[in-house]
């Protein structure tokens, strides 16, 4: 097609793009260099509730739940025709990738593509390829192409973890010690299960991985690394950066299920590699018992096309059977927004993923004795567990009878709400706080990190042990788990957590918007269940 051409195009509901954050520049990028995106297609029928609880076999979800061939041709020959290049195209995933020059890409969806400089929160600078303002995709696509996802390449999400300063750390445990101490089911170790790591950057070294649960006494794990767009399993040498986050989340996962296998997923931290992360994993073959993710945002972040489209791709995992554990954040009710109003984060504030909230644990390790067990807030800078009621997402059916607060999106930091309620976060929680932390190995290094994002990978290790002893996934696993219960009641299998505060609300009989229904006792749980 003759670049002068015009396109028909109309706009793409949901992708208009606000400034970055602490932009201090623009610079002009070059037209010719290559760009590549994502293009999420609508599916041809929608999924109804009881799929969620009843999972379908790859081959049945793809032929009646994933794009048609039909819109996947339409998509695939417009964009030929349009001169960008087709990298891969999946009817069951309902995407398409696509390539161009920045130049091509800007005039098929309306936009223009630069170079923007910024200065993130921690003050550090940053550059990424910047647009501002809404797309537009063509006609003919009108309805058919739901997002289009990377061409603003900015960070998506932060890793959820914190490392704690020594001389900080009043007590810590290993993983093990923690199974010990939510009575993790006997007799399981997640054998026969996969569970699926997603990763927006850092690596893991084997070497480091054998030293660690060598030392704990288990064989590890199998581990294997996939590359999603372009990501890379890239060690580097900065265990307080993204190796950190890895690191912490295999030897979690693996050393409370070392009879997994572990598959980390990496992908670019942008708003596509995300997306394309977990719906890869959600896909792959084995079905993952469990995918674990420990980065977010704040779900203010996020384009509203681009948390539709995460959303629904953890909707593709739990109808294929698939529990989604998500981090819900390290900064209290704020969730880092700096607007004064309690915010939470994303992925987790969506209603299929099971969010994990923080703890702080005083036990006997030795013995797995619980001597108090409160809401994980150190105070302003010190972290605290995420938590509160989302502004995206309505509140599903099965919290209904909970005490969500009231106030979606407008509960100020004195607790007073204005709004309709919402999806209330988190679901479950277990130990975070840094000062009584998780012992691992990053880099050759023995450190002790917190961070909801440990809570995550723990609770991914339990669902592979859970399903392991019933012998079927659990796939979206609240239904289950809020099954009956009342506001003020606690759930079973669930040890209750009533002290403490994240800003914003304070921990209550039963669920809260603090540690959600509470830290696990896996025995129990297994029973419930």
């Amino acid at each position: 097609m003759d670049a002068n051409q015009p396109i028909d195009l109309v706009p793409l509901p949901g992708s208009e793009r606000p400034e970055t954050p602490g932009v201090t520049s623009h610079a002009a990028i070059d037209p010719a260099s290559t760009v590549e995106a994502t293009l999420v297609l609508r599916r041809q029928a929608d999924l109804p509730d009881d799929a969620l609880t009843t999972p379908v076999s790859r081959a049945d979800f793809a032929e009646t739940y994933g794009a048609s061939t039909a819109d996947l041709d339409l998509v695939t020959s417009t964009m030929t025709q349009l001169g960008l290049t087709v990298l891969d195209a999946s009817a069951a995933e309902r995407r398409v990738r696509v390539s161009g020059t920045a130049a091509q890409l800007g005039r098929v969806f309306g936009t223009d593509l630069d170079q923007a400089t910024a200065r993130d929160a921690a003050d550090r600078e940053f550059t990424h390829r910047s647009r501002t303002g809404g797309l537009s995709i063509p006609a003919a696509l009108d309805g058919v192409v739901t997002a289009v996802l990377g061409l603003d390449d900015r960070p998506q999400a932060r890793a959820l973890f914190r490392v704690a300063r020594p001389r900080a750390v009043s007590t810590s445990y290993t993983p093990l010690e923690l199974g010990a101490i939510y009575r993790f089911p006997a007799g399981t170790d997640g054998s026969g299960q996969t569970i699926a790591i997603i990763e927006l950057g850092g690596g893991y070294e084997q070497k480091d991985l054998d030293s660690y649960f060598s030392g704990l006494g288990v064989t590890g794990p199998t581990v294997t690394a996939v590359g999603v767009d372009g990501g890379s399993n890239q060690p580097g040498s900065d265990p307080n950066g993204a190796d950190g986050e890895v690191m912490l989340d295999i030897e979690v996962a693996g050393a409370l299920a070392p009879g997994s296998d572990i598959v980390v997923y990496f992908a670019p931290n942008t708003d596509a590699g995300f997306v394309d992360a977990v719906t890869t994993a959600a896909h792959a073959d084995p079905t993952p018992a469990a995918i674990s993710i420990s980065w977010g945002q704040s779900e203010d972040a996020w384009t509203a096309q681009a948390r539709t489209a995460f959303d629904q791709a953890l909707v593709d995992a739990a109808a294929l059977g698939v529990t989604v554990t998500a981090a819900a954040g390290d900064d209290g009710s704020s969730d880092r927004a700096g607007d004064g109003k309690a915010h939470v984060d994303f992925p987790a504030s969506s209603p299929h993923a099971l969010a994990c909230g923080g703890t702080r644990l005083s036990a006997d390790a030795s013995t797995g004795v619980v001597q108090s067990e409160t809401v994980w807030n150190n105070g302003s800078g010190g972290g605290a567990t995420g938590g509160g009621v989302s502004a995206a997402f309505a509140q599903p059916s099965w919290q209904k009878n909970v005490g969500v607060p009231v106030g979606a999106g407008g509960v100020d930091a004195g607790g007073s709400a204005n709004g309709p309620s919402g999806r209330g976060v988190p679901d479950v929680s277990a130990v975070a706080d840094p000062q009584t932390g998780y012992r691992v190995l990053v880099d050759g290094k023995e450190l002790v990190i917190g961070g909801t994002s440990a809570v995550a990978p723990l609770w991914a290790a339990l669902v592979a042990r859970l399903v392991q002893s019933t012998g079927k996934p659990l796939g979206l696993a609240q239904p289950a788990l809020y099954d009956s219960v009342k506001k003020g009641q606690v759930a079973p299998g669930f040890r209750d957590i009533t002290t403490g505060d994240n800003g914003a609300f304070t921990a209550t009989a039963g669920w809260d918007a603090c540690t959600g229904l509470g830290v696990p006792d896996g025995t129990a749980l297994l029973a419930a269940l």
